[in-house]
C-alpha cells in the first residue's frame, strides 16, 4: 500500500534549490528515509531522519547540500535540496521504518530533473 506521498519535484536549474515533501500521516513515531533512483540505475539511499527529528545520516554525494527535516504538525518530512546537480536527477522516494529496521512503507515517488 502507498501511504506516503512525495511532492515538490520538478525541473530545477543546477545551483538552484528545491524542497521535496513527504506527507506521511500515521508515521510520527517512525524513522523516515529518502531514496532516489536515476534512470538506468539502482535505488540509492539519500538521507534518513529519526522519529525525533534527528539526522541519522546522508549519502556522501549530498552532504552539505541536502537537508532533512520534519514538521510533525503537518505529518510531513522535507528534503531541502540546495545546489542540486545534474547527477541528482532521479525519482525521489520517501519510506517509513516501523521500528523493524526495514523500510516498510513507500511513497510513489516524485521526479526531480536538474538541468544545466
Amino acid at each position: 500500500q502507498v501511504r506516503l506521498v512525495e511532492s515538490g519535484g520538478g525541473l530545477v536549474q543546477a545551483g538552484g534549490s528545491l524542497r521535496l515533501s513527504c506527507f506521511a500521516p500515521g508515521f510520527s513515531n517512525s524513522a523516515i528515509g529518502w531514496f532516489r533512483q536515476a534512470p538506468g540505475k539502482e535505488r540509492e539511499f539519500v538521507a534518513s531522519i529519526t522519529k525525533n527529528g534527528g539526522n541519522t545520516g546522508s549519502a556522501d554525494t549530498v552532504k552539505g547540500r541536502f537537508t532533512h527535516s520534519r514538521e510533525y504538525a503537518k505529518n510531513t518530512v522535507y528534503l531541502q535540496m540546495n545546489s542540486p546537480e545534474p547527477a541528482d536527477t532521479a525519482v525521489y522516494y520517501c519510506a517509513a521504518d516501523l521500528s523493524t529496521g526495514e523500510w516498510d512503507y513507500w511513497g510513489q515517488g516524485t521526479q526531480v530533473t536538474v538541468s544545466t
